[in-house]
């Protein structure tokens, strides 16, 4: 196998290997979440009280895992927050081993001497409420010593921000330099910026939008139904499931349509083509395309590091997002922001086009580059702001100067 293995919240290029293989040779688990026991890793843990939610339910305590790179200053305004994707965590950098069960998605970014350079920054990346790595989510045990499961309450981006709030408030630091977020963590980087523009110095949004529409909801939609259907799932309840009874059909074929919104169709048919997974013909003889196994693959590793109700809570979040909701409108809450800010977009993202992008642009008062966004050229589509890794540091690094 020679595929490369991005997809939103995956390492660029990092290729297939033999412990790749023999991983999905094996039964899948009921979860892929992290569970208290399992090794820790580079994470660390702040846990708070009672956290009351936007619908009106309760959490009678929180926990949030994080990782940090770089030392906190004197000063303690050398602080830079990043914001992860939809079903990312906190292993920014670093390599895969006992704890993660990937290597760092933003490796090329975020490190000594990088674009967010490491000797300078002191840089924090939580996992947010409802992950399944590490931070409080519905595979997390509940008072009653069971898990959340299906229990566990409904999230709003500003939910999600309102925890990461209280984290920088334990950790000490009331103003960030810079609050750094892509797709969904550019989400939750506008909410900090509209919600707290006094404790947002810079703000750097990639490929996110203003909200979530229609049409992207309904793709959501789609991709939590397949979860739900799948006859494992259980209603949410299977947690106590022997490995390979659990929903991870449905939620393979979830991330497999995610995939298809994260590429382009340019990237996608040059790179596969008609071309074959085998010598076998896919015309009636039982063979497949290549890019049926490329999806397939990736759908069927995702079940090792990922939780189905949590997959549900943060797709749920994701649909919440409206940063002018209860503001006026979406232009009137963008013009409070007071922060620094860098807007880019990808000219091939079909999960979160450009137009987004120029929107937030055009409303913020001190964006780096007028009232446009900054628009790359890639095949890549909406992974392009892990993939492209030159053109985006490059730009970060303008933001982090100015």
């Amino acid at each position: 196998m020679d595929w490369q293995t991005t997809s939103e919240d995956t390492v660029p290029s990092a290729p297939v290997t033999e412990a790749d293989v023999r991983l999905l040779r094996a039964r899948p688990p009921a979860t892929g979440a992290w569970r208290d026991g399992d090794p820790a890793g580079g994470r660390r843990f702040a846990s708070f009280g009672a956290f009351p939610t936007e619908s009106g339910s309760e959490l009678p305590g929180i926990r949030l895992a994080y990782e940090s790179w770089g030392e906190l200053n004197a000063a303690r305004d050398n602080a830079i927050l990043i914001l992860h994707a939809l079903t990312g965590d906190s292993h920014v950098r670093g390599a895969a081993g006992a704890g993660h069960p990937t290597t760092g998605w933003w490796d090329d970014i975020v490190g000594p001497g990088a674009p967010i350079d490491t000797d300078r920054w002191f840089v924090i990346a939580p996992n947010m409420l409802g992950g399944c790595q590490g931070s409080t989510g519905p595979a997390s045990v509940a008072p009653s010593g069971y898990e959340w499961a299906s229990r566990f309450p409904y999230l709003t981006i500003r939910d999600q921000v309102a925890a990461q709030v209280r984290l920088a408030d334990a950790l000490g630091i009331d103003v960030w330099a810079a609050v750094v977020g892509g797709s969904m963590g550019g989400m939750h980087a506008l909410e900090w910026a509209v919600s707290h523009p006094e404790r947002v110095e810079r703000l750097a949004v990639l490929s996110s939008p203003p909200v979530t529409t229609a049409d992207q909801i309904a793709l959501n939609t789609v991709q939590l139904e397949t979860i739900r259907m799948d006859p494992r799932f259980q209603g949410g309840e299977y947690y106590d499931l022997a490995d390979g009874d659990g929903p991870h059909r449905g939620l393979a074929l979830a991330r497999r349509m995610a995939l298809l919104s994260y590429r382009s169709p340019i990237e996608l048919n040059q790179r596969f083509q008609r071309s074959w997974q085998s010598g076998v013909s896919p015309l009636g003889h039982g063979g497949r395309f290549a890019v049926e196994s490329y999806l397939d693959f990736h759908g069927n590793k995702f079940t090792r590091r990922f939780d189905a109700n949590s997959y549900i809570t943060v797709v749920e979040a994701m649909n919440s997002h409206d940063v002018g909701r209860d503001r006026g409108g979406v232009e009137e809450a963008l013009r409070t922001v007071t922060a620094t800010t860098l807007v880019l977009g990808i000219d091939s993202d079909r999960l979160f086009p450009v137009d987004g992008q120029h929107r937030i642009a055009r409303s913020i008062p001190n964006t780096l580059d007028g009232d446009e966004a900054v628009v790359l050229s890639s095949d890549f589509g909406h992974d392009g702001f892990l993939i492209e890794t030159e053109a985006v540091g490059r730009h970060l690094r303008r933001l982090l100067d100015s």
